[in-house]
């Protein structure tokens, strides 16, 4: 290769570096409460709390009525006790809905000051915005940063911007595509405000992605808007959380609703709908509860960059992961650590302008939700540190809850076969030991069993319920989602086909517990966002088990009777039909003919916000993302010059230490002699030190072509 002079191009802006001290869990932060928590705010919280209380109280009471006709057994203690725990549960759900519902139907939120619509407000300072980035497709993460630089430009305010792309990614193919993308990104917009910087390690992953940023770069801005790599937020709304950070000096964090955009398969718009028309209402009803001691769920956030250098920094677990390490759900942890220190967290779930993606099929979701449920369970570590608001301690139990839930619901069902079975097989003691006049005998209220089943399903499908009658009074949200009716027959498609999923991701999440606390690391897979399809043999393999252990309940429940089989049904049929179902909710086709029914459809289908229309067009026309490594350097020498100028410089050697990928690369690279033959032959780990040396990556640029 020819020798290449330097571009005129920067990766990185001058540093402005901010210290961000390590927090102390077993310290309080010391700082007093910022927040002015208003009177109101306790009375809203004791509407919550009695309302569930009184709702777990009366379903405990005709759970107890059914199982206590004859006594309780051990077995009937135990399903009792579960039922209390997941009655509570889903009685905490509704109360949350119901407040959503009411807020909905006279257009509340609450939020600070915050105007959804109006003029724009003005700016003082400058803000930042953040795409932190782990292997994604370069074109479609540059796609979605120019529709949103773009759309900041035309808010008029620009100017108050700068645009960080932080790359933790570990391919070497995909680094240096970033590049390129980068590279032209700047020449589309002959910009000076958009950045990439690329880690040569990923310590502690996301959170360390973005701390590395804010002690390089944080002192220079007064916000920071952290985007997910698959995240799109409208100008109009970046301006209005940042002015919000401006105007309200005690906010640390402001947390919009994303809304779920360009899901294709079934399983995918399945999600989209359902998050759009019922997460609205919810957001609204816990917001409105949470008040200043909200939570952060790691993207589409505005934060006070000096609030979060300065107490937002997380320790590292002691112990051996899963519960070890570094901390995975680091969001809701930041959160409680700057409201620890006075700082309000809050929600602002009226402000629509921010997008994400959702996982194309059962499976994905179930990889993504693993690690998740990883990180919420290692939240155990965390909930005993001081100086915790205790709102923030309840984030936690909840986001433990939500994944412990699953294996409860597991062993309440093996329960109550258990029960029936003994009922039915096992010969009963009538006469208990010691003097009696009359039998015992094991039997429930059939009657009334049917009564709180009913009342636990229609609890459980009342928010859906509601948000549609909440759809009723909003003309153009109605017609967005396809009308009163079409929307009803889309809620009914939801529900059936939630319902047969829910015994589905009920058995993996109860895996995903089980090998967390067996030790078991989910890593840090790399999330596939367009399809979702698996081949049989791998169908087979992930969900042939569900379909033996749905049939073994089905032929337990069957045993007993055909009444209890047919009460099973539901998670009976979901789990028989685990296979098929995970093949045909991954297919696009299914959800294209069910858009173009008008079914599952939402507003932004119908009426596409123009950011999202741009971004989807600037994925369809960048360049290419396939082409081979050694083409793409030979055939842009401001890349190859741009990517040496941007390799840090080598960190100083401890004595003995040798990095043997480095070593090992730069013997191939003597042995073959060209550059396409050194690519050909490095490993991806040997091909990523050598991209990451200066002085190998010079050598790399002089080899001939062939």
């Amino acid at each position: 290769m020819d020798a290449v002079t330097p571009p005129a191009v920067s990766f990185l802006p001058s540093e402005a570096a901010l210290d961000m001290p390590v927090q102390d869990l077993r310290k309080s932060a010391g700082a007093p409460p910022i927040a002015v928590k208003p009177t109101a705010l306790v009375l809203r919280r004791l509407l919550v709390f009695l309302g569930t209380a009184a709702g777990t109280l009366f379903g405990a009471d005709q759970m107890y009525l059914v199982l206590s006709v004859s006594g309780l057994t051990i077995l009937e203690s135990i399903v009792l006790m579960l039922f209390v725990v997941l009655f509570a549960w889903v009685a905490f759900s509704f109360i949350s809905a119901l407040i959503g519902f009411v807020l909905t139907l006279f257009g509340q939120d609450g939020a600070l000051d915050i105007e959804a619509h109006g003029p724009l407000p003005p700016l003082s300072n400058r803000h930042a915005l953040l795409v932190p980035t782990y292997n994604e497709t370069p074109s479609r993460l540059f796609a979605r940063l120019q529709a949103t630089y773009e759309s900041v430009a035309e808010s008029g305010r620009l100017d108050h911007f700068d645009f960080y792309v932080l790359s933790d990614t570990t391919d070497p193919d995909i680094w240096v595509h970033e590049e390129a993308q980068f590279l032209a990104l700047l020449e589309r917009t002959q910009s000076t405000r958009i950045f990439y910087r690329h880690r040569r390690e990923n310590t502690a992953r996301k959170a360390g992605n973005i701390g590395d940023w804010v002690e390089r770069f944080g002192g220079h801005y007064e916000s920071m808007v952290i985007l997910d790599a698959d995240s799109l937020m409208t100008g109009d709304i970046i301006v209005r959380i940042t002015s919000a950070i401006e105007r309200n000096a005690h906010v640390g964090l402001i947390q919009t609703l994303p809304i779920i955009v360009n899901a294709r398969s079934l399983f995918g718009r399945l999600q989209q709908f359902a998050g759009r028309l019922y997460g609205p209402m919810l957001a609204r009803g816990i917001a409105w509860w949470f008040g200043p001691e909200s939570n952060y769920w790691g993207h589409n956030a505005a934060i006070r960059v000096k609030a979060f250098a300065a107490h937002a920094s997380l320790p590292t677990l002691s112990g051996r992961k899963p519960f070890g390490g570094h901390i995975m759900s680091h969001d809701f942890v930041e959160a409680a650590l700057m409201r620890r220190a006075g700082w309000a967290i809050v929600m602002a779930p009226g402000l629509l302008g921010g997008y994400e993606e959702t996982p194309p099929s059962m499976t994905e979701f179930a990889a993504r939700d693993r690690r998740w449920c990883q990180g919420n369970l290692q939240h155990l570590k965390v909930l005993p540190a001081r100086g915790l608001h205790w709102m923030s301690r309840l984030h936690f139990m909840t986001g433990i809850g939500s994944y412990i839930t699953a294996p409860l619901w597991l062993i309440f069902l093996v329960t109550g076969i258990l029960i029936s079975l003994q009922a039915h097989f096992i010969r009963p003691e009538y006469f208990p030991k010691g003097f009696s006049l009359f039998p015992q005998w094991p039997a429930e209220d059939p009657i009334r069993a049917a009564w709180v089943f009913t009342v636990t399903m229609s609890i459980l499908i009342a928010p859906k319920l509601l948000a549609w009658i909440a759809l009723l009074f909003h003309s153009k949200e109605r017609r967005g989602f396809g009308g009163a009716i079409m929307t009803l027959f889309s809620i009914i498609i939801e529900v059936f086909l939630s319902a047969l999923i829910a015994p589905v991701m009920m058995l993996f999440q109860s895996s995903a517990v089980a090998g967390a606390l067996l030790g078991n690391d989910a890593g840090w897979q790399v999330q596939r966002r367009d399809d979702g399809s698996l081949p049989f043999s791998e169908l087979l393999h992930r969900y042939g088990r569900l379909t033996l252990i749905g049939l073994v309940l089905g032929a337990a429940a069957y045993a007993v009777s055909l009444s209890l089989f047919l009460w099973m049904t539901p998670v009976i049929v979901g789990l028989l039909l685990a296979m098929p179902l995970a093949a045909i909710t991954a297919r696009s086709d299914i959800g294209v003919c069910l858009r173009k029914m008008r079914l599952l459809v939402v507003p932004e289908e119908r009426e596409p916000p123009t950011i999202l229309t741009r971004a989807n067009e600037l994925t369809l026309t960048l360049p290419d993302d396939t082409a081979a490594l050694g083409a793409l350097l030979r055939g842009n020498a401001t890349l190859a010059q741009a990517h040496l100028n941007a390799i840090d410089p080598p960190k100083e050697r401890k004595r003995g230490h040798v990095d043997v990928d480095l070593v090992v690369a730069k013997a191939k690279m003597a042995e073959a002699g060209t550059l396409d033959e050194t690519l050909a032959l490095l490993s991806p780990r040997e091909k990523r030190a050598l991209l990451g040396d200066r002085a190998a990556f010079e050598q790399l640029l002089v080899l001939p072509s062939a």
